[in-house]
């Protein structure tokens, strides 16, 4: 394990804490950092909703396998409650209304989806057979500091960094595509929120209620930059669906949580913190 100090540019939450490095795919592995732990928190997800529908078989053994794994050690090692952070933007599939309730019918169009949806099932399973309890986080689109634009994956930090590069930002489609988009302060506090809870709701949407398409966040980043940003558009994804935009108030009545991060506040200090840390 490895501990990191004041000289690390991790905010005040993260000090003290010890991180360890494995293989998900390692029963050894994951014994070992299970092993004396309450709760989990399953936030491991080795594709992307585009690339995954270019080699399913890869990640059905890369995402549930290994996640069906994690679910054996956490059964044998006494561990309460198992935190699934799921995909609200893709679980769903295109739907025929916005917002989306955890009710709706799940079709999802990409592999990564099909895998999300299918370790929920595994969950289920696993608390009918064993009794390992577990709640289900259907995820909109995180944002924020320390989101990084290098694994191709959040819209705000590849626009944002390509922004203060001075890059052409790389739209697919026309950027009328619509997402939810939750800072990650928001996202961590409504993790710990189900993580106490003990009413009968077992998924729950976490996002900020609120649909933005990808040309209304370049015309707020131009605005907080103060200068027009160039452009390179690039032909549609497959597996992008049109309008995801989720319905949060399970979240709020059940459990009292609601998103507190202003967009544009959140979107400036994102723009800061990469700045920052080029």
């Amino acid at each position: 394990m490895q501990g990191y100090g004041r000289s690390r540019p991790f905010p005040d939450a993260l000090f003290g804490v010890q991180w360890t490095t494995g293989n998900f795919a390692e029963h050894e592995d994951l014994a070992r950092v299970v092993e004396g732990n309450d709760y989990v928190f399953h936030l491991i997800g080795g594709s992307l909703p585009e690339s995954s529908n270019k080699n399913p078989a890869a990640n059905i053994s890369a995402n549930i396998l290994s996640s069906v794994n994690l679910l054996e050690v956490c059964r044998l090692s006494g561990v309460r409650r198992v935190l699934f952070v799921s995909s609200g933007g893709t679980v769903y599939g295109i739907t025929g209304a916005n917002p989306i309730t955890e009710t709706a019918p799940t079709e999802p169009i990409s592999a990564y989806g099909i895998n999300k949806l299918t370790i929920e099932k595994y969950l289920s399973l696993y608390r009918y057979l064993y009794g390992l309890d577990y709640a289900i986080l259907r995820l909109a689109n995180p944002y924020g500091p320390f989101q990084t634009a290098h694994r191709r994956q959040g819209v705000v930090a590849a626009l944002a960094q390509r922004a203060l590069a001075g890059e052409a930002l790389e739209i697919w489609g026309d950027g009328t595509v619509v997402r939810d988009f939750v800072h990650v302060q928001d996202v961590v506090e409504g993790m710990i929120a189900v993580l106490g809870y003990d009413g009968a709701e077992r998924v729950f949407n976490i996002g900020s209620g609120v649909g933005r398409s990808v040309n209304g966040i370049i015309a707020d980043l131009e605005a907080l930059l103060g200068r027009t940003l160039p452009k390179t558009f690039r032909n549609a994804r497959r597996a992008d669906v049109p309008v995801n935009v989720l319905d949060i108030g399970l979240m709020h009545r059940e459990i009292g949580w609601a998103p507190r991060i202003d967009w544009m506040d959140g979107l400036q200090s994102t723009i800061d913190w990469m700045a920052d840390n080029g």
